[in-house]
């Protein structure tokens, strides 16, 4: 992309994250420049971005963005729980756990072979599948955990590497993703995740016809945008990620479950305009807002980790998946 050009949904919301970091004072202001450069290709979208950033107060005390007020709000621990309860080294559940099996596993899309993990019960039978997006640093052991979280609730779960085309994500390293991903057109997104769908028709205990997704902050966006372009997609569950286009809302045919933080107001703003567009269209959708909690809430390796939410978010997708997944 050269400079003037627009940016799309993703590379802004990536671009979006890192000025964030530089407001909140995890970057230095040259490096939130060359990283905002990369994902959209203009120093000049960096520089007006970031000049429209001031680096945030020391205040320890933030105000949700969001009141309880929306269709379904819940309550969960103040911030200082958020920094509670480290995970243990391998994950949630374990990748030596008796009831899972998990492994990499490699599949064809158009033009590549693209990298996934795959995670399924190890007991005998066919399990509905659920694909799984990663977050804006690639397919880490966290994501891996959600996978075989998954399989552990009965599904077959497949993560998909979309930095497959750069010899992955370990290959890329975490401080080059956001570029990376940045740089790829967002259709190819929904496509590798369409190509690993196909993958799981092939599995002898996979029941693909059964079929949902969840992804996570860059991967909620990748979530949204699979729903609007994967009609064989029976449910949907984001969380708090770059919501898609009104205009391509008619093309959902899954039931979505939208989970957001209270104090992440840059998705939150984008509420009303999906809200509104998914009812007009008579589409099945709930959201759920956990107030006094960040953005990436969910992910249990990261500073913003609230344990509470993320028990009760996890509870609540895994009740989606059955009601629409696995019943429907």
């Amino acid at each position: 992309m050269k400079e003037g050009d627009s940016v799309n949904t993703f590379q802004r919301y990536l671009s979006e994250e890192v000025a964030e970091d530089f407001q909140e004072g995890r970057l230095p202001r040259r490096e939130a420049v060359k990283l905002i450069a990369s994902v959209s290709g203009s120093l000049l979208f960096a520089e007006a971005l970031l000049a429209a950033c001031a680096p945030a107060s020391t205040s320890p005390t933030q105000t949700p963005l969001l009141p309880p007020t929306s269709t379904e709000a819940v309550s969960n621990p103040t911030a200082s729980d958020a920094q509670a309860t480290a995970p243990s080294p391998g994950g949630t559940v374990s990748p030596n756990d008796p009831d899972v099996h998990a492994e990499p596993v490699e599949f064809a899309a158009d033009d590549t072979q693209v990298a996934g993990y795959l995670a399924r019960p190890s007991a005998e039978g066919t399990f509905p599948v659920i694909l799984v997006c990663h977050e804006n640093r690639g397919l880490t052991e966290h994501i891996r955990d959600v996978a075989r979280r998954l399989a552990k609730a009965g599904y077959v779960a497949l993560a998909v590497d979309l930095l497959s085309r750069q010899g992955g994500s370990e290959t890329v390293g975490e401080g080059s993703v956001p570029g990376v991903l940045g740089n790829q057109p967002p259709e190819q997104f929904a496509a590798d995740f369409r190509a690993g769908w196909q993958f799981t028709g092939t599995l002898p205990y996979a029941d693909a016809v059964r079929l949902g997704m969840v992804g996570f902050c860059f991967g909620g966006g990748v979530t949204w945008l699979a729903a609007t372009r994967m009609p064989e997609l029976l449910a949907a569950v984001p969380f708090y990620g770059p919501h898609p286009s009104v205009a391509d809302v008619a093309g959902i045919r899954a039931a979505v479950l939208a989970i957001y933080a209270g104090r992440d107001d840059r998705i939150n703003a984008g509420i009303p305009a999906i809200e509104a567009a998914m009812h007009q269209q008579g589409k099945i959708y709930e959201k759920v807002i956990f107030p006094d909690v960040d953005h990436a809430f969910h992910n249990d390796t990261g500073p913003r980790y609230a344990p509470e939410a993320a028990r009760d978010a996890w509870a609540r997708t895994l009740a989606w998946f059955d009601r629409y997944v696995r019943s429907g």
